[in-house]
């Protein structure tokens, strides 16, 4: 087997097809002037166009380049599924939308970061917001209350969909992770302080993207009925001690 690469980027990709190639471009150029070896995954999860059959052409004329299928919707499935697949030291999971650029990963890693859990913050001090509308700032204010409330104090943004996981942390968490939608994020790092693992906040500078796929008021109610489900499974015993 070749040896593992230094890192994994992980892409969730539901409906993209409109911008997936463009992403996998901006991608395969930085990773052209890196150092190190690195593979990309790209997660087709349930999507109704023409996002796999791209993903798939773009993996076969780009090496280290892959196309996963899923078959069903649920960005946090598709996240664990390539989380597992991966092979990298480090794996980065990443949104198609490029609301974060690409170029601003090395803010994830060594040395940089030490930490096994680096997630991107668009509230920690001096990350900067582009181009958002106040009611879906205001929105995400009142999402991350909840989740601080009920799983996780401390963590200013939690829902951010750029976060990078050492290869022992990420098999440890997402071999154990319930949730395959939109709350995955807030059961993880709940896990992850659950099982002693150290998470650090890196600042992003963040653009919204209007074609963002989060429905506000339906996903504030499921992920309240989500945080409500990872605190039942913690007190039944279903996340238990490391297994790596």
């Amino acid at each position: 087997m070749a040896e593992a690469p230094y890192l994994s980027i992980i892409i969730p990709a539901y409906n993209e097809e409109s911008r997936l190639a463009e992403t996998l471009d901006e991608i395969a150029a930085f990773l052209a002037r890196q150092d190190y070896a690195a593979e990309v995954l790209v997660v087709e999860n349930g999507s109704r166009d023409r996002t796999f059959a791209i993903a798939r052409a773009y993996a076969e004329t780009h090496p280290g380049f892959s196309a996963l299928h899923r078959g069903q919707p649920g960005k946090g499935g598709a996240v664990r599924a390539g989380m597992l697949a991966a092979r990298g030291r480090y794996r980065f999971m990443c949104d198609a939308d490029r609301s974060m650029s690409i170029a601003d990963l090395p803010r994830f890693l060594p040395p940089n970061h030490s930490a096994p859990i680096v997630i991107g913050s668009r509230e920690a001090p001096g990350a900067v917001r582009y181009n958002e509308p106040q009611f879906r700032h205001l929105g995400g204010r009142g999402i991350n209350w909840m989740i601080r409330v009920l799983a996780l104090p401390g963590l200013q943004d939690t829902q951010c969909g750029y976060k990078l996981f050492r290869a022992d942390a990420a098999e440890d968490l997402f071999s154990d992770q319930t949730l395959t939608g939109w709350s995955f994020d807030a059961e993880i790092l709940f896990l992850a302080r659950r099982r002693g693992y150290a998470i650090a906040e890196q600042p992003i500078p963040w653009n919204f993207a209007a074609e963002s796929h989060v429905r506000p008021i339906p996903d504030a109610l499921r992920l309240f009925r989500d945080l409500l489900v990872i605190r039942l499974n913690a007190l039944r015993g279903r996340y238990g001690p490391k297994k790596v």
